[in-house]
C-alpha cells in the first residue's frame, strides 16, 4: 500500500509524494515516489524525468501522511 506524503522542509515549499512505507524512528532517508508540489507541479530544483528522490530525514521538519479518498466513511445517519 503507498502513503501519500507531504514533506515539510524549512525554507522551501512542501513536497508531496508516495511511498511504500512510513518511516520508521531508524531511518536516515525517506524514499519518495512522483515528487511534486502540492498543487501538482513540478518542483523547479528536481528534474522533471525524476521518478524517486531520497530525502534526509535531518532537513524535514514534520510529515503528513494524507488519507486516500478512495475509503468510504460510513457515519451514523438519522431518520
Amino acid at each position: 500500500m503507498a502513503y501519500t506524503l507531504i514533506l515539510h522542509i524549512p525554507n522551501s515549499e512542501p513536497i508531496m509524494g508516495e511511498s511504500e512505507k512510513l518511516p520508521s524512528s531508524n531511518d536516515t532517508l525517506l524514499i519518495i515516489s512522483n515528487p511534486r508540489s502540492r498543487s501538482g507541479k513540478d518542483l523547479p530544483y528536481i528534474d522533471s524525468n525524476t521518478i524517486t528522490v531520497l530525502w534526509p530525514v535531518s532537513q524535514v521538519n514534520f510529515i503528513e501522511v494524507i488519507t486516500s479518498s478512495e475509503e468510504e466513511i460510513i457515519g451514523f445517519v438519522r431518520e
